[in-house]
């Protein structure tokens, strides 16, 4: 079997398609959230707490030998965990909306339980009346 036919069996397996279509539309979702978290929700959260803009928060740890200021950027860290805590709110949101839209599997009803088990509980019930 050649490198070239292996590949494509290998490439055409649909674990590896539906992995690639997820890889795909992931990027594009995680794009859209970036977006409303970036461009919607932090600029509301920002006017809410009073215009405060964390990743302007440095501490001076002096200067280096070409006189330019040492900062320890803990503003941008913290702006950076605001951000994932905010996408990870969002994200939990619109997967739950999903799945509430989400009709259930007609399959997946309850199966009737054995004959044998039916049949113990009818003996059982007939014993209660005694």
């Amino acid at each position: 079997m050649s490198i070239g036919s292996e590949f494509k069996e290998f490439a055409m397996k649909g674990n590896v398609v539906d992995m690639a279509v997820g890889v795909i539309v992931g990027a594009a979702f995680g794009k859209i959230i970036s977006s409303f978290v970036g461009d919607v929700i932090t600029p509301i959260l920002g006017k809410v707490i009073g215009g405060v803009n964390f990743t302007d928060l440095a501490m001076s740890l002096g200067t280096d030998p070409k006189g330019v200021p040492v900062l320890v950027k803990y503003g941008s860290f913290l702006q950076t965990i605001f951000d994932f805590l905010i996408i990870a709110i969002v994200l939990f949101i619109a997967i739950r909306g999903l799945n509430k839209l989400k009709k259930p599997d007609p399959a997946a009803a309850p199966a009737a339980p054995p004959r044998q088990e039916t049949l113990l509980e009818e003996i059982r019930d007939a014993l209660r009346k005694r």
